[in-house]
């Protein structure tokens, strides 16, 4: 594998994690280095780390405490 790509997966745990969990992306990652894009979009989607996944789950706290205040009234 080559270094950069090497260094870059093993700075962020949540990429080590899902390359353990997944190996079929060593593979992929030995043959075509440029699919690194495709690899942290599908970690991304997998642990939920995109924006909208972000927003949604601050929606949802937001949410959950005004059912909560409003059982308070």
């Amino acid at each position: 594998m080559d270094t950069k790509i090497k260094i870059f997966l093993d700075s962020n745990p949540d990429y080590k994690n899902y390359l353990r969990s997944n190996s079929y992306w060593y593979k992929i990652l030995n043959r075509n280095p440029d699919m690194i894009g495709s690899f942290i979009e599908e970690v991304k989607e997998k642990y939920k780390l995109r924006t909208s996944d972000k927003i949604n789950n601050v929606v949802e706290k937001i949410d959950m405490l005004s059912k909560f205040l409003n059982v308070l009234r």
